[in-house]
């Protein structure tokens, strides 16, 4: 087979045993690969209502069959695990160059069971496949992990790992790979740690034979002179990273500001992309392979916030800097640095601060209980917390269990801005009504990674469509969260497919991707095909979940019944009940939102 080594390397942690196995090219080409890949398994071997944390739970890397090719960005993985933030399905995702060296092993997906007793890390190396102690790690940041075992496997090797946040099993723990790369949501890295396992290492050659090399080659090198070219056109990305969207969503009035107490922040020049860039950016920096190069070195050089690293982009700023109220830019640098070397989501992390924040000033927390005050705009207080959230150290290990279970402790669950326990990402729905369904109706909880109908409502990409109207948004909705299964499944990365592929015309996306992975694979896809395929992994998804007990598809208090008090979508709450009941019905499900017995058997999914 091309494109798919079509092998899996299965890890019991347990008992140290290591397998391989094949993987039937009808399932491989039925479910695409990574994010398609992933959820047949785990759907099939795991039982859904297992305790995300306990040794029944099966954590999975799994690449895609653009990984390791020449197409452009074609160098992402996928972890896929049930969350123990949510309680339901995780799936993250993350570039840098570790998935590339993952896929160049000869598997296309890692499983891991069961539970080490002691803490270890899995080098793989083509066919030497060995599971090594950790001990010597155990303890240490990511940058520091990375450093040592590189230095005792080879220089030419890739690492994922796992820092403190993981170790301590906080629920927005995140995986590390080449140190400032995360697959980040969900709390993912919680699961690697509640398994001991810090890390895994990646090297080898054995790259995926391409069915049509040369035409794949000359498709991509095309891709990429096309995606460059547009970027060098002062494209806000190559200039900025992400880190230029504070303004637009500030603009628009949809900026998390205060826990989302309002959509715009005052002090949003002081941390927007320019600041950055003009005071501590060194360099863009590229994934693997990528014309875009979204990344960002940056490095405060002095002061006590001194320190060196990648970011902070949009989703950081809006989470640890508008979220929680703060303007110093070189504290928020820093913020983001802690959570790098942590582990941590900066998303969960930030927005759980944020809550915190909150109930401090309302006065549902005392001081005494947080160990000093907790005021939105505390930058230092801020940074505090993160400290204390990787470690578990005092009210760390309440703000550990993410904003849901903070609040519901505490008394006041209005405060907590979730769906399916899952912290909102930096755009608000009240001014952005197709991501008011998104975040309802996400498997994963509430994320712009499942399908950001924000390149149409808030950047005009391909088209631009009115953020505060309700009409059409079910179809909208439907669409990229499709598309999004479909190059998550593939190894694409999103921010050069949306370029690439992107156009009024529904169906240019899966054309395009469908012929990539037919160069790559030999798998002969219609677009229809590869489309269908896609939704078959976002029903089997919505299967997961449902078993899981994750039944509601809903938003929390404040989006429904308080209006936005600021900014160009003013007094908006989130129309869910106009949209949800024609969506259920664009996917073929009923009016609770299982899908029906003939979408499955359409689907080819069990029932």
């Amino acid at each position: 087979m091309y494109g798919w080594h079509l092998r899996i390397l299965r890890v019991n942690l347990t008992t140290k045993k290591v397998t391989q196995e094949d993987v039937d090219p009808k399932i491989a080409r039925d479910y695409l690969g990574g994010r398609g890949w992933a959820i047949h398994y785990l759907y099939k071997e795991m039982n859904p209502m297992a305790d995300a944390l306990s040794p029944e739970n099966i954590l999975i890397f799994a690449t895609g069959p653009l990984t390791a090719t020449p197409a452009p960005t074609g160098n992402r993985y996928m972890v896929v695990t049930k969350s123990p933030l949510t309680g339901a399905l995780a799936h993250s995702n993350s570039g840098g160059e570790f998935p590339t060296w993952m896929k160049r092993t000869g598997f296309d997906m890692f499983i891991f069971e069961g539970k080490s007793s002691e803490p270890v890390y899995l080098f793989v190396n083509e066919d030497q496949v060995e599971v090594r102690s950790a001990a010597h790690v155990w303890g240490k940041d990511v940058h520091e992990t990375t450093d040592i075992l590189k230095g005792e496997t080879s220089t030419e090797a890739r690492v994922a790992c796992i820092g403190q946040a993981g170790e301590n099993l906080a629920l927005m723990a995140a995986i590390m790979n080449d140190k400032h790369r995360a697959a980040a949501r969900s709390g993912v890295g919680a699961v690697m740690g509640s398994k001991n396992l810090k890390a895994v290492v990646a090297m080898g050659n054995k790259n995926p034979a391409l069915y049509k090399p040369d035409e794949m080659r000359a498709l991509s090198v095309d891709t990429s002179k096309n995606v460059g070219a547009d970027v060098k056109k002062g494209s806000n990305m190559r200039i900025y990273g992400t880190s230029y969207v504070p303004q637009v969503t500030n603009t628009l009035g949809i900026l998390p500001t205060r826990n989302f107490l309002q959509g715009t922040f005052e002090g949003v020049n002081n941390i927007d992309g320019d600041a950055l860039k003009n005071q501590y950016l060194i360099r863009h920096t590229p994934c693997y392979r990528c014309p875009l190069s979204c990344g960002r070195l940056t490095e405060v050089p002095d002061g006590k916030y001194k320190g060196k690293g990648e970011g902070p982009e949009y989703e950081t700023i809006s989470s640890l800097g508008t979220g929680c109220g703060v303007s110093n830019l070189a504290a928020l640098v820093k913020a983001n640095y802690l959570c790098n070397e942590f582990g941590m989501d900066t998303i969960t992390t930030g927005m759980t601060i944020a809550a915190a924040m909150e109930m401090y000033e309302k006065g549902y927390i005392s001081e005494e209980i947080i160990g000093m005050p907790l005021k939105f705009g505390d930058h230092d207080a801020m940074i505090e917390m993160i400290k204390k959230m990787a470690y578990r150290e005092g009210f760390g290990n309440d703000l550990a269990q993410g904003s849901y279970r903070l609040a519901e402790k505490y008394g006041h669950p209005e405060i907590a801005v979730t769906t399916r326990k899952q912290e909102f990402p930096g755009y608000d729905p009240r001014g952005s009504q197709g991501m008011g369904l998104l975040y309802a109706t996400s498997n994963k909880g509430a994320s712009h990674m499942e399908g950001d109908v924000a390149y149409e409502e808030v950047f005009g990409v391909p088209v631009k469509e009115n953020p505060l109207m309700t009409e059409g948004k079910p179809e909208l909705v439907k669409h990229f969260e499709d598309s999004f299964a479909l190059m998550d499944s593939s190894g694409l990365c999103v921010f050069v497919a949306i370029r690439y592929a992107f156009s009024k015309d529904r169906m240019i996306l899966p054309q395009r991707l469908a012929e990539m992975m037919n160069l790559s694979t030999g798998a002969g896809y219609t677009p229809e095909e590869a489309l269908k395929a896609a939704e078959r992994v976002y029903n089997l998804e919505r299967m997961f979940l449902l078993k899981a007990g994750s039944v509601e598809d809903t938003l929390p208090h404040r989006m429904l019944h308080e209006p936005l008090p600021d900014g160009p979508a003013k007094g908006k709450v989130v129309e869910l009940d106009k949209m949800l009941p024609e969506f259920y019905k664009l996917r073929g499900w009923d009016e609770k939102g299982v899908p029906t017995k003939e979408k499955l058997i359409e689907l080819g999914l069990p029932n």
